[in-house]
């Protein structure tokens, strides 16, 4: 699977059916070559105009599941948010 295929997948959190989006970018160890996270923008601010300020960071123990169109994660999502970096 590429990283791109990854860009076209919904997560959703199956602890609640929360639906977080999809998959923006990914973050890998420079050592291993393996990806360690994927991120996936958070919630607009003032109807998108502002942006983002927030985005959720999902470690790969965390998937459950991997589907041809979806991605189930079970998260708690306020350990998974994290402050954008610019």
């Amino acid at each position: 699977m590429r990283i791109c295929d990854l860009k076209e997948k919904e997560v959703i959190n199956i602890c609640d059916g929360e639906r977080l989006g999809f998959v923006e970018d990914v973050e890998f160890d420079l050592c291993t070559g393996r990806i360690t996270h994927l991120i996936i923008p958070g919630p607009c601010k003032f109807f998108g105009i502002l942006g983002r300020e927030e985005e959720y960071v999902i470690e790969l123990c965390q998937i459950c599941k991997i589907g041809c169109d979806l991605i189930l994660v079970e998260v708690n999502l306020e350990q998974v948010r994290k402050k954008c970096e610019l």
